[in-house]
Protein backbone atom coordinates (compact mmCIF):
# COMPACT_ATOMS: atom_id res chain seq x y z
CA UNK A 1 0.00 0.00 0.00
CA UNK A 2 1.32 3.24 -0.82
CA UNK A 3 1.93 5.93 2.00
CA UNK A 4 -0.64 8.49 0.44
CA UNK A 5 -3.13 5.51 0.71
CA UNK A 6 -2.04 4.68 4.15
CA UNK A 7 -2.44 8.27 5.32
CA UNK A 8 -5.29 8.75 3.64
CA UNK A 9 -6.92 5.67 5.07
CA UNK A 10 -5.77 6.23 8.73
CA UNK A 11 -7.47 10.38 8.08
CA UNK A 12 -10.93 8.93 6.91
CA UNK A 13 -10.80 6.54 10.28
CA UNK A 14 -10.04 9.08 12.29
CA UNK A 15 -12.69 11.48 10.63
CA UNK A 16 -15.16 8.98 10.93
CA UNK A 17 -14.63 8.09 14.61
CA UNK A 18 -14.93 11.59 15.02
CA UNK A 19 -18.39 12.37 12.99
CA UNK A 20 -19.92 9.11 14.69
CA UNK A 21 -18.92 10.26 18.40
CA UNK A 22 -20.42 13.58 17.51
CA UNK A 23 -23.84 11.88 16.91
CA UNK A 24 -26.39 11.68 14.28
CA UNK A 25 -29.59 13.27 14.24
CA UNK A 26 -31.22 10.21 13.13
CA UNK A 27 -33.64 8.86 15.98
CA UNK A 28 -32.72 5.33 14.24
CA UNK A 29 -28.75 5.75 15.39
CA UNK A 30 -28.85 4.86 18.87
CA UNK A 31 -26.13 2.81 20.70
CA UNK A 32 -22.23 2.47 21.03
CA UNK A 33 -21.02 2.49 16.74
CA UNK A 34 -17.40 1.92 16.66
CA UNK A 35 -15.08 1.67 13.69
CA UNK A 36 -13.60 -1.19 13.28
CA UNK A 37 -11.57 -0.68 10.12
CA UNK A 38 -11.00 0.96 6.93
CA UNK A 39 -10.27 -0.30 3.86
CA UNK A 40 -9.72 2.12 0.67
CA UNK A 41 -9.46 0.50 -2.46
CA UNK A 42 -6.17 1.18 -4.96
CA UNK A 43 -8.53 3.05 -7.38
CA UNK A 44 -9.31 5.59 -4.31
CA UNK A 45 -13.17 5.06 -5.41
CA UNK A 46 -14.53 3.07 -2.48
CA UNK A 47 -13.89 3.59 1.30
CA UNK A 48 -15.46 0.11 2.96
CA UNK A 49 -15.85 0.68 6.57
CA UNK A 50 -16.52 -2.06 9.07
CA UNK A 51 -18.39 -0.37 12.15
CA UNK A 52 -19.92 -2.57 15.20
CA UNK A 53 -22.78 -1.35 17.32
CA UNK A 54 -23.77 -1.89 20.41
CA UNK A 55 -26.57 -3.39 22.09
CA UNK A 56 -27.07 -6.06 19.86
CA UNK A 57 -30.90 -5.43 19.73
CA UNK A 58 -30.96 -1.84 17.87
CA UNK A 59 -28.46 -2.78 15.74
CA UNK A 60 -29.41 -3.52 12.11
CA UNK A 61 -31.75 -0.26 12.58
CA UNK A 62 -28.80 1.70 13.45
CA UNK A 63 -27.18 0.10 10.83
CA UNK A 64 -29.49 1.26 8.62
CA UNK A 65 -29.27 4.70 10.10
CA UNK A 66 -25.93 5.09 9.48
CA UNK A 67 -25.99 3.69 6.07
CA UNK A 68 -28.30 6.07 4.62
CA UNK A 69 -25.96 9.26 6.36
CA UNK A 70 -23.21 7.71 4.41
CA UNK A 71 -22.98 10.58 2.34
CA UNK A 72 -23.47 13.25 5.36
CA UNK A 73 -20.84 11.82 6.75
CA UNK A 74 -18.27 11.84 3.86
CA UNK A 75 -19.11 15.57 4.00
CA UNK A 76 -18.01 16.01 7.35
CA UNK A 77 -15.00 13.73 6.98
CA UNK A 78 -14.06 15.87 4.12
CA UNK A 79 -14.27 19.35 6.02
CA UNK A 80 -11.27 17.63 8.58
CA UNK A 81 -9.23 15.69 5.86
CA UNK A 82 -7.09 17.39 3.02
CA UNK A 83 -7.83 15.71 -0.06
CA UNK A 84 -8.92 16.59 -3.43
CA UNK A 85 -11.60 14.20 -3.24
CA UNK A 86 -12.56 11.51 -1.20
CA UNK A 87 -13.92 7.97 -2.22
CA UNK A 88 -17.57 7.00 -1.45
CA UNK A 89 -17.88 5.76 1.64
CA UNK A 90 -19.63 2.11 1.90
CA UNK A 91 -20.65 1.41 5.68
CA UNK A 92 -20.76 -2.69 6.64
CA UNK A 93 -21.72 -4.37 9.80
CA UNK A 94 -18.61 -6.05 11.43
CA UNK A 95 -20.48 -9.29 14.04
CA UNK A 96 -16.63 -10.45 14.15
CA UNK A 97 -15.85 -9.58 17.79
CA UNK A 98 -19.12 -10.44 18.99
CA UNK A 99 -18.65 -13.70 17.53
CA UNK A 100 -15.35 -13.92 19.18
CA UNK A 101 -16.37 -13.14 22.09
CA UNK A 102 -19.67 -15.97 22.04
CA UNK A 103 -16.41 -18.41 21.32
CA UNK A 104 -14.55 -17.14 24.43
CA UNK A 105 -17.97 -17.70 26.97
CA UNK A 106 -18.28 -21.31 25.11
CA UNK A 107 -14.57 -22.16 25.72
CA UNK A 108 -14.73 -20.63 29.57
CA UNK A 109 -17.99 -22.78 29.88
CA UNK A 110 -16.37 -26.42 28.54
CA UNK A 111 -12.73 -25.69 30.65
CA UNK A 112 -15.35 -25.01 33.74
CA UNK A 113 -17.49 -28.02 33.28
CA UNK A 114 -14.55 -30.33 31.94
CA UNK A 115 -13.35 -32.69 34.50
CA UNK A 116 -9.76 -32.87 35.92
CA UNK A 117 -6.89 -34.65 34.05
CA UNK A 118 -5.65 -38.21 35.77
CA UNK A 119 -1.89 -35.95 34.71
CA UNK A 120 -3.02 -32.90 37.12
CA UNK A 121 -4.18 -35.44 40.17
CA UNK A 122 -0.77 -37.36 39.48
CA UNK A 123 1.20 -34.10 39.82
CA UNK A 124 -0.85 -33.07 42.92
CA UNK A 125 0.16 -36.09 44.44
CA UNK A 126 3.57 -36.36 43.74
CA UNK A 127 4.00 -32.62 45.35
CA UNK A 128 2.69 -33.82 48.59
CA UNK A 129 4.70 -36.89 49.02
CA UNK A 130 7.60 -34.93 48.68
CA UNK A 131 6.42 -32.45 50.92
CA UNK A 132 6.68 -29.85 48.48
CA UNK A 133 4.33 -26.78 48.76
CA UNK A 134 1.05 -27.21 45.96
CA UNK A 135 1.84 -23.99 43.41
CA UNK A 136 0.48 -20.62 44.38
CA UNK A 137 -2.63 -19.66 42.36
Amino acid sequence: MSRRLEQLTADVERGVRDVLARGLADPRVTGLITVTGVRILPDMSRAIIDISILPEDRQELSFHGVSSAASWIRREVADAVRARTLPTFVFRLDTRMKKEAAIIRELDRAKATRPPLPEDDASNSSNESRGDAPPSP
